[in-house]
């Protein structure tokens, strides 16, 4: 590392350094998500016309450094074949907020749940006392944990957006050590891929062929189940996706007042 300049941010006056970094002294999160090949031919292209102007943001930790927002600029980089790349070098503090960068691909639903999983587990292996509801800085939302352990343990193809809107009014911050939050995430993953199964059967009774109408069948269950105005559910996790399950089963295609045909 090269140092340029120390400084404070702004907003939190932070201490902060500019530094010139090679590109081998630089590591990459477990929790990452992964790289975007458009994205990252596209930056390519951008730093060929324009230079790189744009700082990627990087947190010391064990003795080395890791990429918190700016994986694909340094992907980039790698591939125009640089040897050194511009970073500003955060507090190890921040090396768990990984959930508030991405600002060059706003991820979506699907990504922020693999990367929450993933961040989940590194608070795991760290230190299992820590209690769930303690970490809530740094995950965005409940939810996002859930999805992701139906994603990464049980589905790789589950289909989160489709049941955002539902989780997002049931799911919840455990009061738990994170020993115990593992496995009763693992069991809210495998209702809810249990669910997932059941709306997978509804749409082959249908004979669709486009497979968004699946969150169709999640959205038109939820509101059988719960009304059109409800923002938050009382009932317990398991209940609630036993209630919604039910409804999936009750459906008809007359419910649908022609979807799909």
């Amino acid at each position: 590392m090269r140092l340029i300049a120390t400084f404070e941010d702004p907003v939190k006056r932070q201490p902060l350094k500019l530094a010139l970094f090679s590109l081998e002294d630089i590591s990459t999160p477990p929790f990452q998500r992964e790289i975007s090949e458009s994205l990252k031919k596209h930056l390519e292209m951008a730093i060929e016309k324009l230079g790189f102007i744009t700082p990627i943001v990087v947190v010391p930790k064990d003795g080395k450094y890791y990429v918190v927002d700016g994986r694909h600029r340094l992907e980039a980089m790698r591939d125009l074949g640089a040897r050194e790349i511009l970073a500003i070098v955060v507090d190890e503090s921040l090396y768990h907020y990984i959930l508030e960068f991405n600002t060059e691909k706003p991820p979506n639903v699907k990504e922020k749940s693999k990367q929450a999983y993933r961040l989940f587990m590194d608070f795991y292996k760290e230190n299992r006392s820590i209690r769930e509801e303690d970490l809530f800085t740094y995950f965005k939302e409940p939810m996002l944990i859930t999805f992701g352990f139906a994603i990464e343990e049980f589905d790789n193809r589950f289909p989160a957006s489709f049941y955002e809107s539902f989780l997002s009014k049931l799911d919840n911050f455990l009061d738990l050590p994170l020993n115990e939050a593992v496995e009763e995430r693992r069991k809210r993953a495998q209702a809810l891929v249990d669910l997932n199964r059941v709306v997978n059967e509804k749409y082959a009774e249908f004979g669709w062929d486009n497979a968004l109408l699946k969150g169709e069948i999640v959205r038109k269950a939820f509101q059988k189940a719960y009304g059109l105005r409800v923002r938050t559910i009382g009932e317990d996790f398991y209940s609630a996706i036993e209630r919604v399950k039910e409804a999936c089963e009750e459906l008809t295609i007359e419910d649908f007042s022609g979807l799909g045909e």
